[in-house]
């Protein structure tokens, strides 16, 4: 008797290259899902950095490769047959999103985004799962729920609030989105701008990580798998659809603490160079995440610490792969502290 004919599900990452898309493919590759990642390797930082995060997935005979750029490619061919998207690229950095950076973020987030949801629509893909961000929120004073008003600090803060109203506007018109708001994300594959990407290279021999401030803004610092986990799970979730989502750490950091907790996982203290606080820098983002965990389930279960201890090996293994820092001193020391 022959076995039914099973429809094996194909899912598109876009920004497949980035620490948070990186991730994602790996995962959805373990359970089994064939995935086409995008990705057109802006220069925001090295490509030989995420080129090194796909290592694994460009093995893969689940995985196939577009070098596409999602603001002028042809984007219909790309969904041929795909179910969910989900939609991670974007440009980056509240730093570099002032002054001519902004042309950038317009394009990357929101151009970018609107042609990729023009697509979905008229492909019939089945659901969007969009990366957004806490930079949405602005200036808050405790754990901040979905139903906050949005208020950035800053134009990317904006062009991430921006794509999340195209995400209502497409919508409106039958496409099924769930945009997600992350919360300092960390981990293994950390994007080279990030404070914990440089205090782990700062304690291991590179260059003096760059505080802004005092170190007493607090964050809820996120854990790359958690993250992951959430966003999996959420894109099977009938329930979600139209639906903001937080998706941090419930536990709110100083970012002095995670210097010390760094220094002692290392072994050496991180040398600090202090500057002056930067605007659209917020003292405070606090995840509130009873409506994720209502609708799956899911609290982030990686302790600070746990998590911590698993970027620094991260960082030794690529260093000694390497022979030297993956750090290069081309990056500007703006975005120290990333919401």
């Amino acid at each position: 008797m022959m076995q039914p004919h099973h429809h094996r599900v194909t899912y598109l990452v876009t920004g497949c290259a980035g620490f948070i898309g990186s991730t994602l493919v790996d995962r959805l590759l373990v359970n089994g899902h064939p995935v086409v990642g995008v990705d057109c390797l802006t220069p925001t930082y090295e490509v030989a950095v995420k080129e090194r995060n796909l290592t694994g997935a460009i093995e893969h005979p689940g995985f196939s490769m577009r070098r596409d750029d999602l603001a002028v490619s042809d984007l219909e061919p790309l969904l041929d047959g795909v179910d969910t998207v989900f939609h991670l690229a974007g440009q980056p950095g509240v730093q570099t999103s002032w002054g001519t950076g902004f042309a950038d973020h317009l394009e990357r987030n929101v151009l970018a985004t609107q042609r990729l949801m023009e697509a979905c629509l008229a492909t019939g893909v089945r659901r969007v799962v969009l990366a957004s961000t806490s930079s949405v929120y602005g200036a808050v004073d405790g754990a901040t729920t979905e139903d906050a008003p949005p208020l950035p600090l800053s134009p990317y803060g904006l062009s991430k609030l921006s794509i999340e109203y195209l995400g209502a506007l497409y919508g409106a018109r039958g496409l099924d989105v769930v945009p997600l708001r992350f919360f300092t994300v960390y981990g293994p594959r950390q994007r080279p701008d990030m404070a914990f990407h440089r205090m782990v290279e700062a304690a291991l021999g590179g260059p003096a990580f760059p505080l802004r401030g005092d170190g007493s803004q607090r964050r809820s610092f996120t854990f790359v798998d958690d993250v992951v986990d959430a966003v999996v799970r959420i894109a099977m979730e009938p329930g979600a659809s139209g639906t903001v989502f937080n998706v941090g750490s419930s536990i709110a950091t100083p970012l002095i603490d995670v210097v010390d907790l760094v220094g002692r996982l290392v072994g050496h203290p991180v040398p600090v160079e202090y500057h002056e606080r930067l605007p659209g820098d917020p003292d405070l983002t606090h995840a509130c995440v009873d409506r994720l965990r209502d609708a799956i389930g899911w609290v982030p279960t990686t302790t600070l610490e746990d998590g911590l201890a698993e970027q620094v090996a991260y960082h030794r293994a690529t260093r000694s792969l390497r022979g030297s820092t993956i750090f290069g001193s081309d990056f500007p020391l703006s975005d120290s502290v990333m919401v």
